[in-house]
C-alpha cells in the first residue's frame, strides 16, 4: 500500500489496517494441508509481505494447527519490529468450565506468541454449557489484569453478541468485535441482522473466510475442485451455481485496472464496513489479497454484486 490508512477496532483505540491477515493455514494439516501445499518458508514469505505491504493485524487462535499458527505468528515478530496488532482465540470445550479455564488458555497463547499481551483475545465459540457471563467475566478479570488490551467473541449470534455486549458493558468494557464467516457466497450476517446491530453497537466485524474458501479466487471450477476435504461442501454443484458471481468479479475486475475476482470480493466486505482476515499460504497469495486495498467499488458495483450473489445463492 502506498499510504496506509487505519480504522477503528470497535469502539477502543487501537487502529487498524482495513485488512488483516488470517493464519488459520499456518501448520493445519487437515484442511488447508500444512506440509503438503506449503512449507514453512511460504509462511515466513506470506508473513513478510503482508508487513511490507503495511499490515498491521494478524490473526490466529490456539486451536490453529494445534497451536502451530501461534508459534509461527510468534517468531516471526520477534523478527521484526514493527508494531503489530495481534488477536487470537480461546476456544471454550465443553470440559473448559471455569474462569481459570480461559486465563490459563491465554497464558499459554501468550508463551506461544512471544508476547506478554494480546492486543484482541476472543472466545472462539459460544459453546454450552458454559453461559455467556461466565467467559465475559473471565475476559474482563484478563483485561484488568493486562493481559489482553481488548476483547471480542466469534460465531456469536444477534442475540448472543448483544448479550455478550450487555455483559461487558455493566463492568465498563467494550466489546470490540465479532469474527463471523462472511463473504459474498455467506451472506448471513446480512440476512440475520447481526451486521446491523454491531454497526449500532459499534462493535466491529471481522470476516473470516472472506474468500469463501478458495471459492471466490476463481481458479476452482466443477472441473477442478479444491483439494482434500475443502472438496465436499465445495463440489461441482456448489462451482457450477457460482460461475455467474465469477464472471462478474472478473467483468468488474477489468473496469479496476486488471483486480482478480478475490481483490474485487475482498474490496467488496470492506465496502461493507467489514474488516476481511484473507489467509495466505505463500507469498504469491498475499500479495493477491493486498491488491483489494487502495481503491473502492462504487455504489453501482455493489449492487450489482449483492444482486448476483443472491442469484447464485438461490
Amino acid at each position: 500500500m502506498s499510504e496506509t490508512k487505519f480504522v477503528q477496532l470497535g469502539k477502543t483505540e487501537i487502529q487498524i489496517t482495513p485488512m488483516g491477515l488470517g493464519t488459520w493455514q499456518w501448520g493445519d494439516r487437515m484442511l488447508w494441508g500444512y506440509n503438503k501445499t506449503h512449507t514453512d518458508s511460504d509462511i515466513r514469505a506470506a508473513f513478510q509481505v503482508s508487513v511490507d505491504a503495511g499490515i498491521n493485524f494478524y490473526d490466529t487462535a490456539e486451536v490453529y494447527g494445534s497451536g502451530q499458527s501461534e508459534r509461527f505468528l510468534g517468531k516471526f515478530l520477534k523478527e521484526i519490529s514493527n508494531q503489530m496488532v495481534v488477536a487470537t482465540k480461546f476456544m471454550p470445550y465443553p470440559w473448559r468450565i471455569s474462569k481459570g479455564a480461559l486465563r490459563s488458555s491465554l497464558q499459554d497463547s501468550l508463551k506461544r506468541l512471544n508476547l506478554k499481551q494480546v492486543d484482541l483475545y476472543q472466545i472462539h465459540w459460544p459453546f454450552p454449557p458454559v453461559p455467556i457471563q461466565t467467559w465475559m467475566d473471565a475476559l474482563a478479570d484478563v483485561v484488568a489484569e493486562g493481559l489482553v488490551r481488548s476483547v471480542g467473541v466469534s460465531n456469536y449470534s444477534t442475540s448472543q453478541t448483544k448479550h455478550a455486549f450487555d455483559s461487558l458493558s455493566r463492568l465498563g468494557i467494550p466489546l470490540a468485535s465479532n469474527q463471523v464467516e462472511y463473504s459474498l457466497v455467506n451472506r448471513n450476517p446480512e440476512r440475520s441482522g447481526l451486521l446491523t446491530l454491531c454497526q449500532e453497537l459499534g462493535v466491529s466485524i471481522i470476516a473470516y473466510s472472506p474468500l469463501g474458501k478458495g471459492s471466490l479466487t476463481g481458479k476452482y471450477s466443477p472441473e477442478n475442485l479444491p483439494p482434500g476435504i475443502r472438496s465436499r461442501h465445495y463440489n461441482k454443484m456448489f462451482l457450477a451455481r457460482i460461475q455467474p458471481l465469477i464472471r462478474i468479479l472478473r467483468e468488474i475486475g477489468q473496469s479496476h485496472d486488471g483486480k482478480t475476482p478475490a481483490q474485487v470480493s475482498l474490496n467488496w466486505l470492506i465496502c461493507k464496513g467489514a474488516v476481511p482476515i484473507p489467509g495466505a499460504k505463500n507469498m504469491q497469495q498475499a500479495q493477491e489479497n493486498f491488491g483489494a486495498l487502495g481503491w473502492q467499488l462504487n455504489e453501482e458495483e455493489i449492487a450489482i454484486l449483492d444482486r448476483v450473489s443472491e442469484e447464485v445463492k438461490r
